[in-house]
């Protein structure tokens, strides 16, 4: 390394250096400068891409006819013995219901409380001290397809916890007071099958450890009768069943004690529903709008390090939000976006219209509006017509519902993101890391090696002016003491 210092001449030479490295850093600082604007430019596509894939979630979510169910079931009489539902197709049909018995799932329990050392066992009681005295090292279960292995040295904790991790049709739980294991089925009305991985039939050692005996499902029943006196009884296998479009959940029995189901029209659900999707379709529409017409400062450019150093905080942050404007401006995938939305929402305008839904003045470029008095009457009047255009599938590919519509072709807004930017098509962090593997992510590969290419030459031109100045400074000092050596013989 050259040692950089002012010699005999008395010149400035860091500052002749500087001075000569400043016109050759110039491309360097270009590069620099075209990067940065590629970095705004992903940063905005990211922002973008976040909103989409929520307003994509929330359109999934939003699809489903609980998201839009204009009936809604109340319980009087007993109100702790039954839990009621109403589907979007249910009936208005008014039921007595009496639940004589809770149906019970199939489970595997302890026939006895296990012990160890007399006393009953808690969860800390590890398998090898139930067996006791010479014990197998490992042990097996098989239930419904599903196989586990325990260690001697596992206790009851841990099996509860590999059973209720490992096999996803059963729950298992221990009862410190009985002593007792149980193993229950998630779903009514299935036995628990003592099935290994392949469906054989296999004998367990954990299940004879813990004394497990397999207990069949037992069948509820339950009296549902109408206001005009019809009566039919029902068995369910589970803890619930669907009973004209309600989804009914008994909790207990209530002999005597009968719950009233009664279901009415109430648009409330579907109104939150709408209202949503119009909110974050109007901010996604919105904030497309903006980047597409935004002004672009051609002046202002990404400013280099020497340059920021010689301006205020304040005049950093005014600099750069003109030279971040418009860098979407006229973009092609925001533009097919927006196009692709408002052509869906003008597919159904005259639905909308009926709806209390419309797109207001040209200058909004197509957001929506709401009139809520007549959105609450039309999904009063007439839900079905209504809803037809929000949610579903549409055998008709030029007006497609709304919900299914707009998820699709935002979808497609995403895939060409993904491919250009490498973003992501399910993360909605507007922070997310950016995949390398797309076209700007190569194009950012570029950049830096061509930037680290310049760097290293940059060293180099300043490493050359560096030794060419101390050349001259030796030079230099060499003709001065010919001079004076010359003075002297003269004097």
């Amino acid at each position: 390394m050259v040692t950089r210092i002012n010699g005999f001449s008395g010149m400035d030479i860091d500052s002749m250096v500087k001075s000569l490295m400043t016109v050759k850093r110039a491309p360097l600082d270009k590069l620099n400068q075209q990067k940065q604007v590629l970095d705004w430019t992903r940063d905005s596509y990211r922002e973008i891409n976040s909103k989409i894939v929520q307003l994509t979630n929330k359109l999934q979510q939003m699809n489903l006819s609980a998201a839009t169910n204009t009936q809604k079931s109340t319980v009087s009489g007993n109100t702790t013995a039954v839990r009621a539902e109403a589907n979007a197709d249910a009936s208005p049909v008014k039921m007595n219901v009496e639940v004589e018995k809770l149906a019970k799932k199939a489970n595997m329990q302890s026939q006895n409380g296990l012990t160890f050392g007399g006393v009953t066992a808690t969860l800390t009681t590890t398998l090898g001290q139930i067996a006791g005295g010479t014990t197998p090292s490992k042990y097996e279960l098989h239930i419904n397809n599903t196989s586990l292995e325990l260690n001697q040295e596992d206790s009851l904790s841990t099996v509860v916890a590999s059973i209720n991790s490992k096999i996803p049709t059963v729950t298992a739980s221990f009862d410190e007071i009985s002593g007792k294991l149980t193993i229950t089925s998630k779903e009514g009305g299935k036995n628990i099958a003592l099935t290994d991985k392949d469906g054989s039939v296999q004998s367990s050692t954990l299940s004879s450890l813990l004394g497990l005996v397999n207990n069949g499902p037992e069948a509820g029943l339950v009296t549902i009768t109408t206001d005009s006196g019809e009566k039919k009884e029902f068995k369910p296998d589970g803890d619930s069943l669907v009973v004209n479009g309600v989804k009914l959940t008994f909790l207990e029995t209530n002999v005597g004690s009968p719950s009233k189901i009664t279901t009415e029209s109430d648009p409330t659900k579907a109104m939150d529903t709408i209202k949503s999707f119009v909110d974050t379709y109007n901010e996604l529409l919105g904030l497309m709008n903006s980047k597409i017409s935004e002004q672009k400062y051609r002046d202002y450019t990404p400013l280099t390090a020497e340059q920021k150093k010689e301006m205020t905080e304040d005049d950093v942050k005014n600099w750069e939000e003109k030279a971040k404007s418009g860098l979407l401006k006229n973009d092609s995938i925001l533009s097919t976006a927006v196009a692709s939305m408002r052509s869906i929402i003008s597919g159904n305008l005259g639905i909308l219209s009926e709806a209390g839904i419309t797109t207001g003045q040209y200058y909004e470029k197509g957001k929506l509006q709401v009139d809520e008095d007549k959105l609450k009457s039309a999904l009063t009047s007439n839900p079905d017509r209504i809803l037809s255009a929000f949610r579903g599938t549409s055998s008709d590919s030029k007006n497609p519902t709304i919900f299914s519509g707009v998820r699709t072709e935002l979808n497609s807004v995403l895939d060409m993101l993904v491919k250009k930017v490498g973003t992501s098509k399910q993360d909605t962090d507007a922070t997310m890391t950016l995949k390398t593997e797309s076209i700007m992510g190569e194009q950012l590969k570029q950049y830096n090696k061509r930037i680290s290419s310049l760097e290293q030459k940059m060293t180099d031109w300043e490493t050359r002016y560096y030794k060419q100045f101390a050349a001259m400074e030796k030079a230099m000092s060499q003709m001065q003491s010919q001079s004076s050596s010359l003075t002297s013989l003269l004097q």
